[in-house]
């Protein structure tokens, strides 16, 4: 069986890192590269910190291109409040010296959903949708071309982590992201209704902190640093890590269940700028767009996410 074509889009933030982390050590997935956006840090610090991550896993050969360096309509608004100065705070790395490819992230995904075969292409999005809205904006031909689209965002039992009502990466660009989920593309949300119950325990992460190698204790170090901040927020445990969630998905999708409903996304109110408003109880009738997921077998996740960190 072939591996699955994916394309992971990012503004690494410490829970991206270790969803690329996972993909680069998934045979199971080919990532045709990683396009950045800004989102937790500014542009020059998301292209920098992907490969940063590509090295630590000994992948300097993987395609990074930077993309867009705001929002759609908007000023971009940034978590160095969450992530550290730096968006991978909490070790310290080198810098990264493989290349910066000279392509935009846009047309780079442009090219490849035009050169691959149609439905062959999944693109994974764990930052604000910018650089895909933009694609699709300037390239409707890509739109059905794409085989799926599998993205951290938005929330709705959960509600919201930048504002009362909206998550992060949709907030940042709600214009982007209500032009993705209109797109009519098979989608799959993992919206922080389903992140918040993959949570690090202290075991979890000693677990990473034990493994052979850089990437495990870097993983622990990185949890370490962020867990502080939602562990004061929530009165958690330990923190959620959101971004891997998209990544497990393509690899078990048997570890999380939700449900095909209508979810839109708020671009006009202020005090809901950014919401996803999912139609959990089906009570409209608008046509269903996403399989939005809300529940997580947390054991396995981090069984799988613990196993293939191993490999790296």
């Amino acid at each position: 069986m072939s591996a699955r074509k994916i394309i992971i889009d990012t503004d690494p933030g410490q829970d991206d890192a270790v969803a690329i982390l996972l993909a680069l050590a998934s045979p199971e997935l080919e990532l045709l590269g990683i396009s950045c956006v800004a989102g937790n840090v500014p542009l020059a610090l998301t292209s920098k910190n992907a490969r940063i991550v590509c090295e630590l896993a000994g992948r300097p050969e993987v395609r990074v291109f930077a993309g867009c360096d705001r929002p759609m309509a908007r000023p971009l608004v940034t978590a160095e409040h969450v992530h550290g100065k730096t968006g991978l705070d909490g070790i310290d790395l080198p810098d990264p010296s493989m290349p910066l490819q000279d392509q935009h992230s846009v047309d780079f995904l442009i090219e490849t959903l035009r050169t691959e075969p149609a439905g062959t292409v999944t693109i994974c999005p764990i930052g604000p949708l910018t650089n895909i809205a933009t694609a699709m904006e300037r390239a409707p031909d890509i739109i059905p071309r794409i085989q799926e689209i599998v993205l951290m965002g938005g929330a709705y039992f959960e509600v919201g982590n930048i504002t009362p009502t909206a998550e992060f990466n949709i907030y940042v660009d709600p214009e982007a992201a209500k032009i993705v989920f209109g797109a009519g593309v098979p989608l799959t949300v993992m919206p922080l209704d389903v992140t918040h119950k993959a949570l690090t325990t202290r075991a979890r992460v000693e677990a990473f902190r034990a493994l052979p190698g850089r990437v495990g204790p870097a993983v622990a170090s990185w949890t370490d640093f962020f867990e502080r901040y939602d562990k004061e927020k929530y009165g958690s445990e330990g923190a959620p890590l959101h971004d891997p969630c998209t990544v497990a998905y393509l690899l078990k999708p048997e570890l999380f269940s939700g449900r095909h409903i209508n979810v839109e996304v708020e671009t006009g109110a202020e005090l809901t700028l950014g919401m996803t408003v999912a139609d959990w109880w089906r009570v409209t009738t608008r046509t269903p767009n996403a399989n939005f997921i809300g529940g997580v077998d947390a054991d396995g996740f981090f069984a799988l996410l613990t196993e293939r960190l191993a490999r790296l």
